[in-house]
């Protein structure tokens, strides 16, 4: 009523929706709101290179598009190499949706020794266990490390490796997680099939990421890193975890009711992107969560890691993306994501956020990222 434009009769009357100084007031808080709504989308200049897909038009069209053509899993040959003569056998008894690790690792054990191969056990006992365990064992090099457990379980296994010794054996891993990506894009789908790679000597290079975040430091990712709501939804399913594979479809979907505002810069090899996203797939297998196909351009020896970068979009276009990632990787299709591929990565963002390294959350943001190509020797 301060405002010069408002007379007696509005002063009386009160009338707000008459009042021009109300007008005023109204189109002040409306140019006081607009930065808060509007959508910031990332910046033009300097933008990472866009990688395209083509539609594999021999599949079915579902959700308005064919299934992307799949780049290959691995483009290099394997080596060959001498089998080993000791195993060091780590053992996730936890792991697996009945806990049956103990038992696999009983499996594992009798069929390696039956073939003369000594085998030394080491049992988790609780999280993280293993990054102990394993930078204190002794591994020669004509020995071997394998790992009874999922995807978790084997990032701590190379994890505690690489911070203390600096140097990696050969790695076999023998599946028994809820999450087993790495093995499934292998090929490794028992006990069985794990110990004949073993016993055959023969392994593939494959790339690591050093991942560097707040809170818990350095940790090597084989499989995958997520940022924003695929690390939220993760954070929901492990409260779901008797549930099995399938908490993480439930995680996602309460997630994405939420459609939280993420704002963060993401820089990849020098070039910068700054706006609000929902979600981050960072890859170096091309599944991830369920076996769902989050990156179909990766190759885990290219030197290289694959992110998938979702712009934020409203329930509704968020729900269509989901499908379209449900149905075989045709999220990539998609006008709010966005494809890129790296060999060093930043985020940074207005607080800490958190960031899940193979299936693990490990720390907050600031996140940094570099690739290592080849540094990982798996059966």
């Amino acid at each position: 009523l301060d405002s010069p434009r408002c007379g007696p009769r509005c002063a009386e009357r009160h009338d707000v929706r008459a009042c021009a100084c109300a007008r005023d007031v109204r189109s002040t808080a409306q140019s006081w709101r607009q930065p808060e709504m509007a959508q910031v989308e990332p910046a033009e200049a300097a933008q990472p290179e866009t990688i395209a897909f083509a539609p594999d038009t021999t599949t079915r069209q579902k959700k308005g598009v064919h299934k992307p053509i799949i780049a290959p899993f691995l483009s290099k040959p394997p080596e060959d190499t001498q089998r080993p003569a000791r195993v060091h056998l780590f053992v996730n008894p936890f792991s697996g949706r009945r806990r049956r690790g103990a038992t696999v690792a009983a499996e594992a054990t009798r069929l390696l020794q039956a073939e003369g191969i000594q085998v030394v056990e080491y049992r988790s006992e609780r999280a993280g266990h293993f990054l102990t365990l394993s930078a204190g064992a002794e591994v020669a090099d004509d020995e071997a490390i394998a790992v009874v457990g999922g995807d978790g379980s084997v990032c701590e296994v190379i994890t505690g490796r690489l911070r203390h010794r600096k140097t990696l054996p050969r790695v076999a891993i023998i599946p028994c997680g809820t999450g087993n990506c790495q093995a499934m894009e292998l090929g490794i789908t028992s006990v069985e099939g794990a110990v004949e790679r073993i016993l055959a000597g023969r392994v593939r290079k494959i790339d690591l990421a050093e991942v560097r975040v707040c809170d818990d430091g350095l940790w090597y990712s084989h499989n995958l890193v997520t940022w924003g709501l695929g690390v939220d939804s993760t954070v929901l399913a492990e409260k779901m975890r008797c549930l099995g594979p399938v908490r993480y479809d439930l995680g996602i979907v309460a997630t994405i009711l939420a459609n939280r505002r993420r704002p963060a810069t993401l820089t990849l090899d020098g070039k910068t992107l700054t706006g609000d996203y929902t979600l981050f797939l960072i890859q170096n297998t091309q599944t991830g969560g369920s076996n769902l196909l989050l990156a179909p351009g990766a190759t885990a020896d290219d030197g290289c890691m694959d992110i998938g970068v979702l712009r934020r979009m409203c329930r509704r276009s968020l729900i269509r993306a989901f499908g379209m990632l449900k149905s075989e990787g045709r999220h990539v299709f998609h006008p709010r994501v966005a494809y890129h591929r790296f060999k060093s990565l930043a985020l940074e963002t207005p607080v800490p956020m958190k960031i899940n390294v193979d299936g693990e959350i490990v720390g907050t943001t600031p996140l940094d990222m570099s690739v290592m190509p080849g540094a990982l020797a798996v059966f």
